[in-house]
């Protein structure tokens, strides 16, 4: 089939997975070609399949030269029907580990049910016995709560008040205004249930009690506060509130694993082109405009820069570099006070006349078509390819 994108307002539909796997094999030669980091040597990730899951799944492996576990739900290809890009990230990913010699299998399912949990724990007993590190990168609209049997929705909405502001759609860069009615109650406890840290906290005391964690066990999951302008959709609206609880379960999951010295951490990453990132309306006029300065700068970073850099030089260096808050924060450079001047200069100056200009918006749309592999120089995308790829270390 020749693969071509296609999309539905801010999803694609179709994924290369071709391009993807040039896309993983991109991130591997990366952090092989970095300094080998003395860390983690067996290692779960929770969401591995794309962004940031994906980044800390190739920084371990390739890295560290650790065994994998990666958890994640994603669709295989019919006859007709590509499969998702994570189908196919995790599909090299595996393809590139076993060339390298390193283990590496998955599990494809909902990871919010108990079902998951005990596959996960069944398998690292018979394969690893214990893991040192566990990554939580999950991101999901709906989760079904694994006791009640619930099902939670999220939503992208401010709270108290109505939010206006400009955004961008990077399809065909037309700047607009939006208007985001605020979150009732229900829809901010919904958010807070799908996207807080009650499954990680789950998970950590699932694996506890199975037995499957080493001594001084690090865990990790992934949050973002980003600048003032956005603050109102975000950081203070139902995602915040969200974030607010998977921050906060940090102190509940440490003290479950005080008794074998186990740690976890937050960490605030830097904003980057996601699926999910492209749903929230402002978001992407933001990144556009930040991807512009810190590329100017010399200091842009995608996730797997970010993750590399993250296991070396914080989580493994000794020093971690905590805020006041206790979380590690890979969101350093672009929080830089010169940073943010230009970004809300370039923001506020940015109209349909000039947005090319003031902004990186065609970055931003290469990276978004990136994420399915698509628009690589070096990938010929008139060539007929076979989308039905099998993970070979699928459990």
């Amino acid at each position: 089939m020749i693969v071509t994108p296609k999309f539905r307002g801010f999803i694609c539909t179709t994924a290369h997975p071709v391009g993807c796997e040039y896309s993983v094999r991109k991130q591997v030669e990366y952090v092989k070609n970095q300094k080998k980091i003395n860390g983690a040597k067996k290692v779960l990730v929770i969401g591995a399949s794309t962004g940031y899951g994906l980044a800390s799944r190739i920084t371990a492996a390739f890295g560290c030269g650790a065994a994998t576990i990666g958890i994640f739900f994603e669709r295989p290809a019919t006859k007709t029907k590509t499969a998702s890009a994570g189908w196919y990230n995790s599909a090299a990913f595996e393809k590139i580990a076993k060339e390298e010699g390193l283990y590496a299998k998955s599990i494809n399912g909902d990871a919010f049910s108990n079902e998951i949990k005990q596959k996960t724990i069944d398998l690292i007993k018979k394969d690893l016995g214990k893991v040192d590190m566990v990554v939580y990168s999950l991101a999901s609209p709906r989760r079904t709560h694994p006791v009640s049997g619930e099902v939670f929705n999220s939503v992208i909405k401010p709270i108290g008040s109505t939010y206006k502001s400009k955004t961008v759609d990077f399809h065909t860069q037309l700047i607009s205004e939006t208007t985001i009615e605020p979150a009732s109650d229900d829809e901010i406890k919904q958010t807070i249930a799908v996207m807080g840290g009650e499954d990680w906290a789950m998970w950590m005391d699932a694996l506890n009690k199975a037995d499957v964690l080493d001594k001084n066990v690090i865990t990790l999951a992934y949050s973002y506060v980003g600048p003032e302008m956005t603050h109102s959709i975000y950081r203070e609206g139902t995602i915040g509130k969200a974030k607010d609880d998977l921050e906060a379960t940090v102190v509940k999951i440490n003290e479950n694993l005080k008794g074998i010295g186990g740690k976890a951490y937050v960490s605030l990453n830097k904003a980057v082109v996601t699926q999910a990132s492209a749903a929230i309306p402002v978001i992407s006029l933001y990144i556009s405009a930040l991807f512009k300065v810190m590329k100017e700068k010399n200091i842009h970073e995608g996730c797997i820069e970010q993750m590399y850099r993250m296991f070396s030089d914080r989580i493994y260096s000794g020093d971690l570099k905590l805020d006041s808050k206790g979380r590690i924060c890979m969101d350093d450079l672009e929080m830089q006070t010169e940073v943010q001047a230009e970004v809300t200069k370039l923001w506020n100056e940015a109209n349909n006349d000039n947005v090319k200009d003031t902004t990186d918006i065609e970055g931003y749309r290469k990276e978004f078509f990136r994420l399915f592999g698509f628009e690589f120089e070096d990938v010929d995308y008139d060539a007929d390819v076979d989308i039905e790829v099998s993970i070979e270390g699928i459990d």
